[in-house]
């Protein structure tokens, strides 16, 4: 079985009601009001966000189709995509669980809905390739989970069938298309959690 690990959420933090009200508190003075505030700019990663994430806009694109849309200021959305990398940063408990993996002699990989700018700093920040064996942005490959193309793209990539790969992942729309698309899914809740569920799976021992 071949582990593929989300990015954000899951190995990666990523709180975006907290990104929000700390960059914008002007929008978000009480819960409802910063609860719209991220309906509108993320729009559930189906919109303009979506289109980040898949490749299709580039920062400079997001932030005019996004002012265009909402009226916000593109100084606003220029801060808020500045802030975005102090967010991104690393679960210690979950590398911990990747590198146990790899201990164990399995290959972990990635599948992330990512968008360029923040592909290029992850790369250049943390070591990718010696926590994993290989790992597919969206980005790269214009498309984004949920869509089964991209599914089919990776387990292509990973040179696995889609019954080998098993998706960890925090989105349950994307543990609900992989398996639709006849993968093994987990949905991500915590690394504690996480460590349950791959040694159900017999993937850890308990000794590690």
């Amino acid at each position: 079985m071949l582990p593929v690990f989300d990015f954000g959420g899951v190995v990666f933090r990523w709180r975006p009601a907290r990104l929000v009200a700390k960059v914008w508190p002007q929008r978000a003075r009480t819960g409802a009001e910063l609860e719209a505030t991220v309906q509108a700019l993320f729009q559930s990663y189906q919109g303009d966000w979506g289109h980040f994430d898949q490749g299709l806009l580039d920062a400079a694109g997001l932030i005019e189709a996004v002012c265009i849309r909402t009226g916000w200021a593109a100084e606003e959305m220029e801060a808020l995509l500045a802030a975005v990398p102090e967010e991104l940063v690393p679960q210690p408990e979950t590398v911990a669980l990747v590198q146990e993996l790899r201990g164990a002699g399995h290959r972990p990989v990635f599948l992330s809905n990512m968008p360029t700018p923040f592909v290029s700093w992850l790369e250049a920040n943390y070591p990718l390739g010696q926590w994993f064996a290989d790992g597919v942005f969206s980005s790269r490959e214009r498309l984004c989970k949920p869509d089964v193309a991209l599914f089919a793209r990776a387990a292509q990539r990973f040179g696995r069938p889609a019954h080998e790969c098993l998706l960890i992942d925090d989105h349950p729309v994307n543990v609900e298309a992989a398996r639709h698309c006849g993968w093994e899914a987990e949905l991500f809740t915590s690394a504690e959690a996480l460590r349950t569920q791959l040694l159900a799976r017999g993937l850890l021992t308990q000794s590690g």
